[in-house]
């Protein structure tokens, strides 16, 4: 007889208490401190916050539902190889953190968008203001709808009560405990990630007879592979597109996204900022590890009986869900405690999504409009601000619900997005002769040519033909005779749609090479996603060089040296001996003419040591 694991008494409790604390914490910054008065605590956490809490709520906002979802499904249809991503997380480090964090950290910005205009000019800091905003707002949509279908096609779970519930809770302690109940949650749902995770790895092992068996049944099926060095860039995971594709999608999260670079700069010190992502680097390993260990060990049990093939799932990214609810379902407030805790990382992303898109909007869109209204009143607008998001949010939702085949698209365009706007910041930082122009032409080019790659990568995969169905028995009884779970074809029902979500997984099985045998024009819609970064952030540079070498660079224009990197800074100052005295002989008349004009001062907020030595007159020299 077919038995469809469901939800208990003790599981529903379980998810509401972990739901409730949320809120408690939510409440309680609202009611202590300075009970979010003012823009600097609501939306920086008046830039007190110390280092540790801060990494975790980076750690669990990057673990979201779909990559808690994914990430084991992947390892289960393609293998281990995707372990290599873990070289990524260490090797983004020390860019981010010796090349973009000190500059925004010296420039006390609260909206990293800001640079854009201190930099180049108020139309790039708009353009890139509302290429975040749009893919945030989509991206909260899909991040909150997707593991719901998921876990209710599985489980049982009520759809669109768990949606209304989980995103009335986040947007309720987002706007009224601000950036501080945002972090503080998050490392509360650190807890329930790792908890959840290593749950289900620890009975799942069990259940199948050691972890030693399940390393056995994985090398026999050849699913552990650590080190494919196979160089073509259109194989979708190999050790180089995981490694160095994979740091430069990294590094476009960890420097060039409001809602990362928001926390960083929430925290006392940039010295503190910078142990920031020393810490967050380790648990995002740990959390990839116990990621490939559980699709390890799903391989395992279901290595002679596949769900999808037997009809039991209609979507990889419900196999994990299944396989909690055929191992735990026995002990009661277990599954709740999985489900909790895949909706923390649903919950974080969105909280500090709903923080960030609320920043971005008051610093770039009201306050140049609002300069002669008071702080009491900036403050309820920024609150205001993550509550209409919230309720966006929970409206997207709705919309993701009607797209079908679409959301795999918009998945692919949020990382698509990422590239250009590393590509502009890296622009501004480390290329003083860059001008506004070629900026905005190269973030367009950029932009361009990335959404042309993603979306017709994303037209030929679902307009190719589809596979022949394979041939599989009518019934399977998993791996494990003390928990098995019968099922039959004729469990069909369940929501069709989730299947074109494409959580964390690809189109079609196996490390696939496509285009290898004859390389056209038509092979770049082959290319593994993990070089989409790197292409969007390299036309940007090329371009906006371009451009701006044609348009005068910045000849006219005085850069603030704050917005270069300091080791662009370094560089200028070892220049050779000619240039560097051509370069104080400017500066000096500079001066002097400064003095004969009634011995105008420089900005105040300029230091005056880095000031007379201004980096665009050393670009002209050379």
């Amino acid at each position: 007889m077919a038995v469809t694991p469901q939800f208990s008494v003790a599981d529903y409790a379980v998810f509401a208490i972990s739901l409730l604390i949320s809120a408690s914490i939510g409440l309680y910054y609202a009611l202590t401190g300075g009970k979010q008065r003012t823009t600097q605590e609501f939306l920086m956490a008046d830039r007190k916050m110390s280092a540790v809490p801060v990494a975790m709520s980076l750690m669990a906002s990057f673990c979201s539902a779909i990559a808690l979802l994914g990430q084991p499904a992947e390892v289960y249809r393609n293998g281990s190889e995707y372990w290599m991503l873990g070289f990524a997380y260490f090797l983004m480090l020390p860019p981010v953190a010796l090349l973009y964090l000190p500059v925004f950290y010296q420039l006390k910005l609260t909206s990293c968008y800001e640079y854009l205009e201190l930099r180049f000019s108020k139309p790039v800091r708009l353009v890139a203001t509302v290429m975040y905003n749009i893919q945030m707002v989509l991206y909260m949509g899909i991040v909150l709808y997707a593991p719901a279908l998921a876990l209710n096609a599985v489980t049982g779970v009520d759809l669109w009560g768990t949606v209304l519930a989980l995103g009335v809770i986040c947007t309720f302690y987002t706007t009224v405990g601000g950036m501080k109940a945002v972090i503080w949650t998050d490392t509360f749902q650190t807890v329930i990630i790792l908890a959840g995770q290593l749950a289900v790895l620890i009975q799942g092992s069990i259940d199948v007879g050691g972890f030693h068996k399940v390393w056995d049944i994985a090398t026999s099926g050849k699913k552990v592979e650590f080190f494919d060095l196979d160089p073509n860039p259109l194989t979708r995971h190999t050790f180089w597109t995981l490694s160095v594709g994979g740091t430069v999608m990294m590094m476009a999260l960890y420097a060039a996204n409001q809602a990362t670079v928001q926390r960083y700069l929430s925290v006392k010190s940039e010295r503190a900022a910078k142990v920031t992502l020393l810490v967050t680097a380790p648990t995002l390993l740990f959390t990839l590890v116990l990621s490939c260990l559980i699709g390890l060990v799903m391989y395992a049990r279901y290595a002679d009986c596949d769900p999808k093939a037997m009809g039991k799932i209609n979507s990889y990214d419900q196999l994990l869900p299944l396989f909690v609810m055929e191992i735990m379902r026995f002990l009661p407030g277990m599954p709740g405690l999985f489900v909790a805790c895949i909706f923390s990382g649903a919950l974080s992303t969105i909280s500090s999504s709903l923080n960030s898109l609320a920043a971005v909007t008051l610093e770039d869109v009201i306050r140049p409009f609002t300069k002669n209204m008071s702080e009491t009143k900036i403050t309820w607008i920024s609150k205001g601000l993550a509550m209409a998001y919230g309720v966006i949010c929970i409206a997207m939702a709705w919309v993701a619900s009607q797209m079908g085949g679409v959301l795999q698209a918009a998945l692919s365009v949020f990382g698509l997005v990422g590239g250009p706007l590393l590509g502009l910041f890296s622009l501004g930082m480390f290329c003083p002769c860059a001008n506004a122009i070629g900026a905005f032409v190269g973030l367009l080019s950029g932009l361009a040519v990335s959404l042309w790659i993603g979306i017709g990568a994303f037209i030929i995969r679902y307009t190719a033909p589809a596979p022949p169905a394979p041939e599989v028995p009518t019934s399977c009884y998993g791996f494990a005779s003390n928990s098995t779970v019968v099922w039959s074809l004729a469990n069909q029902t369940m929501q069709s749609t989730v299947s074109s979500l494409g959580i964390g997984t690809s189109a079609t099985p196996g490390n696939v090479t496509a285009g290898t045998e004859t390389l056209s024009v038509s092979s770049i819609y082959s290319l593994s996603y993990l070089w989409y970064s790197l292409v969007g952030a390299a036309v940007v540079i090329i371009i906006g060089l371009l451009v701006s070498v044609l348009t005068g660079c910045s000849r006219g224009k005085r850069l603030d040296p704050r917005t270069i990197s300091p080791v662009c800074r370094w560089m200028c100052r070892c220049l050779p001996e000619q240039v560097a005295m051509e370069t104080e002989r400017r500066a000096e008349e500079r001066l002097q003419l400064h003095d004969d004009d009634n011995n105008q001062e420089l900005p105040v907020d300029v230091p005056k040591e880095v000031s007379e030595s201004s980096f665009a007159e050393v670009e002209t020299s050379l």
